[in-house]
Order: structure tokens, then sequence, then C-alpha cells
């Protein structure tokens, strides 16, 4: 590997830890809100706790999609420490920048993902 590609690895993996830990860090915040508005204490009116009970219907499936992407980030900058990052995990190709801007915790190359993906 020449310095040069060393080195825009090292910026790649950089500007992605950058991204992933601050999104990790948006979603500890929006579980943390979730979870304080679970303990507030409900309204006595009928009308208003049906209200609040499809609102927490609501919050708790954010909260599911939250703890789901949570895990994906931490996989991810697992996967970074152990110089992995980047890498598909089923074929071991090169994940396309393209990709990992979109999805930057993805574990998948595009090809994989849509072989994943039910038909």
């Amino acid at each position: 590997m020449t310095r040069s590609s060393s080195k825009h690895l090292q910026q790649r993996e950089a500007k992605y830890r950058q991204i992933l830990v601050h999104r990790q860090q948006q979603l500890q915040t929006r579980l943390e809100k979730i979870e304080v508005d679970f303990q507030q204490p409900r309204n006595r009116d009928g009308d208003d706790r049906a209200v609040e009970r499809n609102n927490d219907e609501v919050l708790e499936e954010l909260g599911e999609t939250g703890q789901k992407e949570l895990f994906a980030i931490e996989a991810a900058l697992d996967r970074m420490e152990e110089g992995a990052f980047g890498l598909c995990v089923k074929c071991g190709s090169a994940i396309s920048d393209e990709r990992l801007d979109v999805v930057p915790h993805t574990p998948f190359c595009q090809s994989c993902a849509r072989s994943l993906q039910p038909r």
C-alpha cells in the first residue's frame, strides 16, 4: 500500500467515524427523550389516554428503529477498530464511498445488499 493510499484510507475512515459518532450521539439523545416521555404521568381522561397510547406506539416504534440503527453504528465502529470498515462482510469487496455516504454504517456492498433483499 502506498503512502498516498494509506493517507486516503485514514482520511476516509476519519470522515466516516465523525459521521457515525455524530449520528450515534443524536440517536442516544433521541432515545433518552423517548424514555423520559414514557416515564411521564399519564392523563386520567379516557380520550386523552387513548391519544397518549397511540403516541406511545409511535414512540416505541421510533425507539426500536433507533436502537437498531444504534447497534448498526456500533458494529460499524467496531469494524473500524478491527480495520475492516468499508469492506463488505459478505463478499469482502470494498464498499463504495457513494454507498457509505448514504448509509455510513452499512456492512454490505451494493451488490450483496441487493442479493439480501426479499424478492
